[in-house]
Formats: structure tokens, C-alpha cells, sequence
């Protein structure tokens, strides 16, 4: 039995208009180019209306990215933490790098902290009891040295032997639901092996090893540790300055982003999560629930990305072929990769994005202002607060 002539048209038809959109229609985009739509969804037919022998109309839907009257975006004072860094940190980092030279003498007792005791673990109840049916931690080995330890551990350690047994107990302190939630948790330590930790002389040869052959002397190393721990500091402080900005220009100019630009933003975050869980070997990926978590975060780039590009427009903000050709020379030095290669690499991966988002974040960095504070000031100070609120 053959399907009556008028459906097969209109399947046909309906058919065709989709190949002919999806295919880059001539006239569809180049109404686009002459209106100035900025199409951020991919386009769809709606409204197909098809009379054979007579008529055949249909319209295309799609979203744009909406102009915005943009406010506040300009004489902003945001914070920047800054951290300094401090003579603890260059001596924990010092001795982190001996400890991977260190040896280790068994012995028959802990005189002091500069030992490491293999034990097992039995967390108790409020009566002092082994928990029944709760899980013992065998063979842990802790380092009595290291200035993270919880005191009382190297305190109860101290004079113990093979055999002995000590307790210590901490205080679990977390937020859920914006609620300070504190749980005490009580261990049985058994100790069932002990060693003294031996660590190496500093040499000539050990600093050049720790500094990859840029220092020779003990003083030499603690220059090269503290310039790199104030490298991270810096670059961890500018983040956070240039994230604290962004949010509040788009707390400013707040508005309902076009849900299929969420979408799509959405789409490839999730992508992006599953491939780096793949790479990373992750034996259970949970989509759903990554999707979920995602979805603040999509909605809130699409508000930045509609956002900048309106302030790119409104400052006359933009990326041409002439700075993708500068950043290819620049890479070409380092990489050995041709020019022309990386200019087509660019041009293919949208590059142009990310370089116009570059520049709008410098032209707001220019034009707002910058509150320095000190991080641990800061923290003491949200510290009471949180007391105060408590």
C-alpha cells in the first residue's frame, strides 16, 4: 500500500528545508549578516505551510544574544587579597624536599618528633569503646615531624613503644545547608612499627637537585622557593581579584540569559567533565549528577559571555587577524610550529573568543579599582563574623 501523494509531498518538502537550513541556506544567512543577528542557537524550522502546486512558506527559529544596557560596569573597587609569604612556608617546603632523600632506622621507641610510627586505627564511642561493625584503619604511617600532625598525636606518641597504645580525638568542623556542623571524633592508636627519620645534610648537589640547577647554597634555595611560592601567591591573588570582578559586573547587570545558549554552554561542560574523567581514569561517572552540578555554572557563562561581548561592542573592543598572527609568532618561538600552522589552528578552534574575552578583562582591570588587603587580616575578620553570627 503506497502512502497517499500529498503526505509523501509534505514529507519531502519538510525534509528539504531542513537539508537546505542545515546546510548553510544563502539566503537565510545572509538576511543574518545584513540584520546583524548573531544567531547563538542552532536555527529550526517552525511553521511549514505547503500547498502543493500553490505554496510553500515556513519560518526559522532562533535565539540572538540581546543587547543590554550595561551599568556598573566601570569605577568598581574590588578587593585583591594578598598573601605573604612566610618563613614557615619555606621551611615546610625544605623539609618536605629532605624527606624524599630521608632514610628511615627502625627503633623500639619514640624519644622525640622526628620519628614515623606504623599503626592501626580504632575510632571509639563516647564511652571510650571500639565502635562495633565500623571499619579499623591498619598499616597508617604517620609522620610525627610534619607540622600538619594533629598535636596530640605527637604529644601521645612521645615515649610510647611497639605495643603501646594512646589515644587523641578531633573536632570535625563543615557547613551544610549555611549551618556550622561540628562532630568529635575519638581514635584508639595501636603502635606496630617505629622509625626514626634520618634526613640527608643539605649539600651543593641537593640544592641543585631541589632548584633545577638554579641554586647552590641553603640561602640560595630559600630565595628560589620563596619567589616561587610568591609566583603562585600572585597568580593565585589576581584570579580571585579578576573572579570577585566579574561577578559583580554580572550581579550588575543581571538578566535571563537565552535558554538554548544555556544549553549549549551546558553541553559542553558536561562533555568537557566527561573527558577529563575518562583521562583521569574515574571508575564511576556520574552524569546526572555532574549535570546538575553544572548548571549554575552554565547559566552564569552565558550571562559573561552575552555581557562582555556587549562591552566589547559598546568599547570598541575587538580581535582581528593581526592578533592571531602576533600570538602564532609568539607560540611559534616556543613551540617550533609554523605560523601559518597556528594561525589555521587558531582560526579553526575559535581562538578569537578567548583573545576578545582577554582584552575585555584588561580594559576592565584598567578602568576599576583595586582594594589590596591582607589574606590573613581578611580571614581573622570573616572569622568573627562567623563567630558573631553563631
Amino acid at each position: 500500500m503506497m502512502a497517499p501523494l500529498s503526505i509523501v509531498d509534505y514529507i519531502v518538502v519538510h525534509e528539504l528545508c531542513h537539508l537546505k537550513l542545515h546546510n548553510h541556506s544563502k539566503k537565510f544567512w545572509d538576511i543574518v549578516k545584513e540584520e546583524n543577528l548573531k544567531p547563538i542557537s542552532t536555527p529550526q524550522l517552525t511553521d511549514l505551510d505547503f500547498k502543493r502546486g500553490e505554496k510553500l512558506s515556513f519560518k526559522v527559529k532562533y535565539e540572538v544574544k540581546p543587547v543590554l544596557e550595561l551599568k556598573d560596569y566601570t569605577n568598581l573597587e574590588i578587593e585583591k587579597p594578598v598573601f605573604t609569604v612566610k618563613d614557615d612556608n619555606i621551611e615546610k617546603e625544605i623539609d618536605s624536599l629532605l624527606k624524599t632523600k630521608a632514610n628511615y632506622e627502625e627503633s623500639d621507641e619514640v624519644v622525640d618528633e622526628n620519628f614515623r610510627i606504623t599503626v592501626e586505627l580504632h575510632r571509639l564511642d563516647e564511652e571510650g569503646e571500639p565502635i562495633e561493625n565500623e571499619s579499623n584503619t591498619e598499616d597508617l604511617v604517620m609522620d610525627l615531624s610534619t607540622r600538619d600532625i594533629n598535636p596530640e598525636i605527637r604529644q601521645n606518641a612521645l615515649n610510647k613503644k611497639v605495643g603501646d597504645k594512646f589515644n587523641f580525638h578531633f573536632t570535625d568542623e563543615h557547613e551544610h545547608d549555611g549551618q556550622l556542623h561540628k562532630v568529635e571524633y575519638n581514635y584508639e592508636v595501636l603502635i606496630k612499627k617505629i622509625e626514626k627519620i634520618i634526613l640527608p645534610e643539605i649539600t651543593e648537589e641537593l640544592c641543585k637537585q631541589f632548584s633545577n640547577n638554579k641554586a647552590k647554597t641553603l640561602d640560595e634555595l630559600k630565595e628560589f622557593i620563596r619567589i616561587d611560592y610568591k609566583n603562585y601567591y600572585d597568580s593565585q591573588s589576581e584570579s580571585i581579584f579578576i573572579n570577585s570582578l566579574l561577578n559583580k559586573i554580572v550581579e550588575s547587570n543581571d538578566f535571563e540569559p537565552p535558554e538554548g545558549f544555556v544549553e549549549t554552554l551546558h553541553k559542553r561542560l558536561l562533555e568537557s567533565e566527561k573527558e577529563n574523567a575518562k583521562r583521569q581514569n574515574v571508575p564511576y561517572f556520574d552524569e546526572k549528577a555532574v549535570s546538575e552540578e553544572l548548571k549554575p555554572k552554565s547559566v552564569w557563562n552565558a550571562k559573561w559571555q552575552i555581557i562582555l561581548e556587549n562591552i566589547a561592542e559598546k568599547e570598541n573592543i575587538e580581535v582581528n587577524d593581526s592578533d592571531l598572527e602576533n600570538l602564532a609568532k609568539e607560540e611559534s618561538v616556543k613551540t617550533g610550529i609554523s605560523v601559518e600552522k597556528l594561525v589555521k589552528f587558531y582560526t579553526d578552534t575559535n581562538r578569537k573568543e578567548a583573545l576578545l574575552e582577554d582584552k575585555v578583562i584588561d580594559f576592565l582591570k584598567k578602568n576599576n579599582t583595586v582594594r589590596e588587603v591582607d589574606s590573613s587580616a581578611k580571614k581573622t575578620e570573616d572569622s568573627e563574623e562567623n563567630k558573631d553570627e553563631e
